[in-house]
């Protein structure tokens, strides 16, 4: 039985989406506030499968608790907001949410949002394991115990290069990344000035991607500092 965390303030909601989780079949764990919300994560965030986060609640608010949860924990998280706000939204995904439901919804809405996270990570987890071979930052997934990349639900093949380099900026995601730390860290070998290798391999891999490096959304170059991708 997979475990659903409920956060939300307001009792009559999480009543709601614990009657229609549990009579799909899931355990729901239901809080009311952020501060009971991240005591619960730190001590338990390896049960957890997905997460309904409210994002206005009293103490810590939702972003806040999804903050804390991508500390440690890939698990998707649902958001709730009570207004359709692009900077909520923005802000959201920047932490890390993986999906939106505005209120008021319709709880059947609901759980087919949290069936389709859960056959996601399914999916990119081919033996199930949760969490700690599981590597997602924002549009890209990467799986470490098969090597496979997906790109919005697409799976890209990259050589070994290819895939070490991204594999180590996702490991460093947030993180600026120069190419001489690309090039060490990848081929074990001291980095020339003149050395185009990592620059090459990152417009190979931007080309699998199906992206132009001046609008690139998953791997961002820092001009004259390096490279990275976001949280």
């Amino acid at each position: 039985m997979l475990n659903i965390l409920v956060v939300d303030d307001e009792k009559e909601i999480g009543e709601l989406i614990d009657f229609y989780l549990q009579n799909d079949g899931f355990n729901t764990i239901k809080l009311y506030d952020g501060d009971s919300a991240i005591d619960y994560i730190n001590n338990n965030g390896g049960d957890i499968d997905l997460a309904i986060l409210d994002i206005m609640m009293p103490g810590k608010s939702g972003f806040e608790v999804l903050a804390e949860i991508r500390k440690k924990f890939y698990f998707p998280v649902i958001m709730l907001t009570a207004k359709i706000a692009d900077l909520d939204k923005i802000n959201g995904l920047s932490l890390g949410a993986d999906d939106y439901v505005t209120k008021p919804f319709n709880p059947l809405e609901l759980t087919a949002r949290v069936k389709a996270q859960l056959r996601r990570v399914n999916k990119y987890s081919s033996e199930g394991n949760k969490n700690k071979n599981f590597i997602d930052a924002g549009a890209l997934h990467i799986n470490t115990d098969s090597r496979r990349v997906f790109v919005n639900d697409r799976e890209i093949v990259l050589t070994k290069y290819e895939y070490d380099i991204l594999l180590c900026l996702a490991k460093n995601k947030g993180r600026v990344i120069s190419a001489e730390q690309l090039f060490e860290s990848v081929w074990g070998e001291k980095f020339l000035d003149n050395n185009n290798t990592v620059m090459t391999h990152i417009a190979r891999i931007r080309e699998k991607m199906k992206e132009d490096g001046r609008k690139s959304k998953v791997i961002k170059t820092v001009w004259g500092v390096g490279y990275t991708i976001e949280e």
